[in-house]
């Protein structure tokens, strides 16, 4: 995989990474993940998801995420855990825009049809492992296409 252990320690400086041309995993979602970081505190990673695809609904046990939009238009569907999914809001993204999806709410996004959707995203603790996305059930963007 393409994760560079950031930690360091205060007499060594942090590692650098470069993003891979190919997928290091698919994520539970359905979209392509690119790891690029996994520092003791936080994580980073790209996140590709093909045009007009609709990923699958999930949420995160624990952690908080942060979206930086680099590429692609699409729409974000967040909602809390304590509501009913058609009270879920819909944001429409583009490159610039940055959301955070915190732990335990449901979300699922799209790509537009004009391209690929491609956004960072940080991860707060560092991601723990395979059984933190839990699958959603219904989402706010329809039927996922992945």
């Amino acid at each position: 995989m393409g994760c560079v252990d950031l930690g360091g320690d205060r007499h060594t400086a942090p590692g650098v990474a470069r993003i891979h041309p190919e997928p290091d995993v698919t994520a539970p979602d359905g979209s392509q993940i690119r790891l690029l970081t996994h520092a003791g505190r936080a994580s980073l990673c790209e996140v590709t998801l093909e045009a007009g695809r609709v990923s699958r609904p999930v949420w995160h046990r624990k952690v908080e995420e942060t979206w930086y939009v680099l590429q692609g238009t699409g729409s974000v569907w967040r909602c809390p855990p304590d509501i009913g999914p058609e009270q879920g809001t819909v944001a429409n993204v583009s490159p610039g825009a940055a959301l955070v999806i915190p732990p335990r709410w449901r979300f699922q996004f799209g790509a537009s049809d004009a391209g690929a959707l491609r956004f960072l995203c940080f991860t707060t603790p560092p991601w723990p492992g395979e059984d933190e996305a839990q699958p959603a059930g219904e989402g706010g963007l329809g039927p996922p296409t992945v």
